[in-house]
């Protein structure tokens, strides 16, 4: 064999071990989408009157779910006519802080477009999974006032984009204390954008909510983060789940505590709408735990780590797990060394 041959073969050998290592890591050459991107900000805020009207009605016929929500939800306007509409948008663009709030979206948006590219990608994933898989038709940035980051409908997602400004944003510092809290300004990071948006379509889309005990609900989440990591295989795990480097390695290494901790408590069994809530809601910390040092929503990750293991103990696919018993995931769960 020739030198040139050899570096070949090794190098074939590091892919097909790398593959082997993690199965997520599949082709998505062949996979095709139909999936756009609009600025709905942009009209809202920069659009002369025509334009405005006209973009108006062009979103009324394709952009229904969004523009219901921006326009019902957020900015308050509702179904008014066309001069009281625009008379409404003035009104929203004369705000001065609204204006402080759009020259920081100026800057952002760009950012979130670049990443195009990355979250077709992973949806491209998904639908490779899931050949017959709901897939957004389009994605819209917003301006959303800080009322949530992510809104999926049916055939879109509404980004509020406000949530990926950073938390050292003048704008962000000046947030009312009472209503968003530092643990809140300080997740305001572009680095979790990409998990954010298949995390709001998968959770929405694919896994179904349930109504069963702690251990159900956590493993539901498991189904999810598992799917957000088919979709990015290659995205460091700590984002997967949304947590620093600091939080994801004290997840990690109190992970048994934790398990024995939920054991000793019978937790895992337990039918109670609080102490899930505690286990797999955002917030400074996990409540209901000896320390508050534990990351928040440690039952997700905690559901995920469960998800992982029955997923390299049996031959289930991707798409099969959806359907998944909780009890089969639970029995093969331990604790890894």
């Amino acid at each position: 064999m020739t030198l040139k041959n050899t570096i070949i073969f090794v190098f074939v050998s590091i892919i097909l071990i790398g593959c082997e290592n993690n199965p997520l890591l599949v082709n998505t050459s062949d996979v095709q989408l139909d999936m756009g991107f609009i600025n709905v900000d942009e009209i809202i805020f920069y659009s002369d009157s025509l334009e405005l009207m006209k973009q108006h009605e062009e979103l009324s016929k394709n952009e229904e779910s969004i523009l219901a929500y921006e326009i019902g939800r957020v900015l308050k306007i509702g179904k008014v006519s066309d001069t009281a509409f625009y008379n409404s948008i003035q009104d929203f663009r004369s705000d001065t802080s609204i204006q402080a709030l759009e020259r920081d979206l100026s800057r952002i948006i760009p950012l979130l477009i670049d990443k195009e590219d990355i979250i077709i990608d992973g949806f491209k994933h998904i639908r490779f999974h899931f050949p017959e898989g709901n897939i957004p038709e389009s994605i819209a940035y917003l301006n959303g006032l800080f009322t949530t980051a992510m809104f999926s409908a049916e055939k879109e997602i509404g980004v509020g984009a406000e949530w990926y400004i950073g938390d050292t944003s003048s704008i962000v510092e000046q947030l009312n204390t009472q209503y968003f809290f530092d643990w809140m300004k300080n997740a305001m990071k572009m680095e979790y954008y990409e998990r954010d948006v298949l995390t709001s379509w998968i959770e929405t889309h694919y896994v179904n909510p349930v109504d069963g005990n702690v251990a159900e609900n956590m493993i539901r989440w498991g189904k999810v983060l598992y799917l957000v990591e088919a979709a990015f295989p290659d995205m460091d795990p700590r984002l997967i789940i949304r947590y620093t480097k600091e939080n994801y390695n004290y997840a990690i290494d109190n992970e048994e505590s934790f398990w024995n901790y939920l054991v000793d408590e019978k937790l895992l069994f337990k039918i109670d709408e609080r102490a899930t809530r505690n286990l797999i809601s955002e917030g400074p910390f996990t409540p209901g735990l000896p320390n508050q040092e534990a990351p928040d929503r440690y039952g997700q990750f905690l559901g995920w780590r469960m998800v992982h293991q029955y997923m390299k103990k049996t031959d289930t696919s991707v798409k099969d797990l959806i359907d998944a018993e909780y009890n089969d995931i639970l029995r093969e769960y331990e604790i890894e060394d």
